[in-house]
């Protein structure tokens, strides 16, 4: 089936939910494991904050996971509905 005629699939949405945001969640710790690594282990919440939510920082943060998380989740929901 092609793409647009497995979005119109009532399975679609829930399946696609079901890969999206536990990769949406996975791809947030290990970005901020990532970029705060030694705040967060020595326990400076305030620094980890100001480093990468402080001044609108948050909506870059966020938003490249949420557009990489969804482009993912319409990949491989797509690529995994019977045909």
């Amino acid at each position: 089936m092609s793409f647009f005629n497995n979005i119109k699939h009532p399975d679609f949405w829930p399946n696609f939910l079901k890969v999206a945001i536990p990769f949406f969640v996975i791809v947030t710790i290990f970005s901020l494991a990532l970029n705060s690594w030694r705040d967060l282990f020595s326990g400076d919440f305030t620094k980890v904050a100001e480093t990468n939510f402080s001044e609108g920082k948050w909506q870059a943060f966020f938003g490249y996971k949420i557009v990489f998380s969804s482009l993912y989740g319409l990949y491989i929901t797509n690529k995994n509905m019977k045909k």
